[in-house]
């Protein structure tokens, strides 16, 4: 699946959060959106998987604008991992990542033995598989952002939203996590708070800083020390290591 936004604008609370911002992702690409907190990474994310209708601009997908398909039809393309999963109900882990196959019923269907098959399926692919009877609420920000992680693969869509995905992880959690999407062959786009993060999984980034796309490029081409000051206001050191990833190491003191 192809996404696109072109020029979307985004205003919360009177304040003009994004201004004119466009990018794409191609099919089976994984797209990085880097940028500092608060320059408009989630609420681009939020504009793409409509949690939020931009003020102008519009997103599409192969082509077809977002609006014009219904809410279930755009859950069958694509999923989501946000930062922040809040629930009122005491879900099991299994009722959770079920939630997933809820764009794939109609009305008042029950959940089928392929439903629970696709849920087992999806706990084993994220290492929560002895968690299922658990309570959602019990779990650490960590294994809740596996779980989620689950639910979006049981919703099988062609394409995946995640927003800074490796947040509560253990470095070991954070990068099984990454391997996975990136052997998913499905589109993704993620916002990405880790530099290196971004540097190792993605194909292409967006750089984003006070609601404007400020750079895109490959991580190689993007990722130079005088970019990173410009957009982080910090000093680096960048090597490409033994195995040939770009690494990025920062400096104490900043840029001042």
């Amino acid at each position: 699946m192809r996404i696109e936004a072109k020029s979307v604008e985004a205003l919360l609370n009177g304040n003009h959060i994004l201004k004119g911002v466009s990018l794409e992702a191609g099919k089976g690409e994984l797209v990085g959106i880097i940028g500092p907190n608060g320059s408009g990474k989630s609420t681009l994310l939020k504009c793409i998987y409509r949690v939020l209708k931009p003020a102008a601009g519009a997103v599409y997908l192969d082509g077809r604008e977002l609006e014009r398909y219904t809410c279930k039809e755009s859950a069958r393309r694509l999923a989501v991992v946000a930062q922040h999963n809040y629930y009122n109900f005491d879900f099991s882990v299994q009722d959770v990542v079920l939630m997933g196959r809820a764009p794939h019923k109609r009305a008042l269907d029950r959940d089928s033995a392929e439903d629970y098959r696709i849920v087992r399926e999806a706990l084993e692919t994220v290492g929560m598989a002895d968690f299922a009877a658990r309570s959602f609420s019990t779990l650490s920000g960590g294994e809740q952002q596996r779980v989620i992680l689950a639910r979006a693969l049981a919703q099988q869509t062609p394409c995946l939203i995640l927003d800074e995905p490796t947040n509560h992880l253990d470095i070991n959690y954070q990068l099984q996590l990454m391997d996975l999407v990136r052997g998913l062959n499905r589109t993704v786009i993620a916002a990405v708070h880790d530099l290196n993060m971004a540097a190792m999984y993605c194909d292409r980034l967006y750089a984003v800083k006070d609601g404007e796309v400020v750079g895109a490029g490959t991580p190689r081409e993007l990722l130079t020390s005088a970019f990173i000051r410009r957009v982080y206001e910090v000093d680096t050191q960048i090597f490409t290591d033994d195995s040939g990833t770009l690494r990025i190491l920062f400096r104490r003191g900043g840029a001042g």
